[in-house]
């Protein structure tokens, strides 16, 4: 077997940097620079690109099995890369109850990009990574000789190709902090790596829970031999878990949208830019400061 082309998908790498004039950043004497990895490919977008292509290129033509939520923008990404690349792809989705509902916008997106969606209950999908689950989940979908990627894309092939994130950033001597949403910690455990020994990076995770710090701290020794960079997380951002996006949140994404005319994703990105201003008006970032925002997504559909 041999690895896709993945030049082939033109990806635009350096992604962009665009500076933001609001005034809630402004009166604090904060820059406000968006890292527009939305950008980067039409289909792959940002993380989902850094994350997937060097496990893409591992998995050297093999059907690629992977897992997510119902929700999940790593499926969905997982899948359209399968439709370009002509890979076979099969999507483990977290709940069994699924499986005699009506597909949502999400799963139907993969499930019409050639994804194969096979449906566990919640307890065997926790237990996904022991030995003994993964391979009976293996057999079930007729995929033994398959190349595995976990929830999130997040392994140490992924977090090597976010730490080119940092090292894009790490070029801007003028960004002192480099905040971005978090799912399962894979990218901010790279680009912590990539960035220079003053830049800092700040993480806003979307799910609660509190356990994401040891799981950034595992990615980084697997990946590094131990902790690399100056990060830390704000957990007080999640509006209550992963899929959860209350009105107030929904409603500062529109005004977002409405100043700038950006299309904001809001599972991930309203949340980042939500703390951000929270945070700024805490004081968390000094006069003079310069914050730049990963643009991780857009909207869906």
């Amino acid at each position: 077997m041999t690895s896709p082309d993945l030049a082939a998908l033109r990806p635009r790498l350096p992604s962009p940097v665009q500076e933001i004039a609001d005034g809630r950043f402004g009166r604090h004497g904060i820059r406000l620079l968006l890292k527009r990895d939305d950008l980067i490919h039409p289909d792959l977008i940002g993380n989902k690109w850094r994350k997937l292509a060097p496990n893409l290129t591992a998995a050297a033509g093999r059907t690629v099995v992977t897992f997510g939520g119902a929700y999940s923008n790593h499926l969905r990404a997982t899948a359209a890369a399968g439709r370009l690349l002509g890979l076979r792809t099969v999507g483990v989705v977290r709940g069994q109850e699924l499986a005699d509902r009506p597909l949502n916008p999400s799963l139907a997106r993969c499930a019409a990009d050639g994804m194969r969606l096979h449906f566990v209950d919640r307890s065997t999908y926790r237990r996904k990574t022991e030995p003994e689950t993964l391979a009976g989940l293996l057999r079930a979908v007729d995929a033994e000789d398959a190349y595995v990627v976990p929830e999130g894309g997040s392994n140490s092939l992924a977090v090597r190709g976010c730490r080119a994130l940092g090292e894009e950033l790490r070029a801007r001597a003028d960004v002192d902090v480099v905040a971005l949403a978090c799912g399962t910690g894979g990218t901010l455990a790279g680009l912590a790596a990539g960035l220079a020994p003053d830049q800092r990076a700040l993480g806003i995770p979307v799910l609660k829970g509190g356990f994401l710090t040891a799981d950034i701290e595992s990615l980084q020794r697997h990946t590094f031999g131990g902790r690399r960079g100056d990060w830390s997380l704000d957990d007080r951002f999640h509006f209550g878990g992963y899929a959860r996006v209350p009105t107030e949140l929904d409603a500062f994404a529109q005004d977002f949208e409405d100043r700038h005319g950006l299309p904001v994703e809001r599972l991930y990105v309203a949340k980042l830019l939500y703390g951000l201003v929270a945070l700024a008006d805490e004081g968390a970032f000094p006069r003079g400061s310069t914050v730049g925002a990963i643009v991780t997504g857009r909207p869906f559909p």
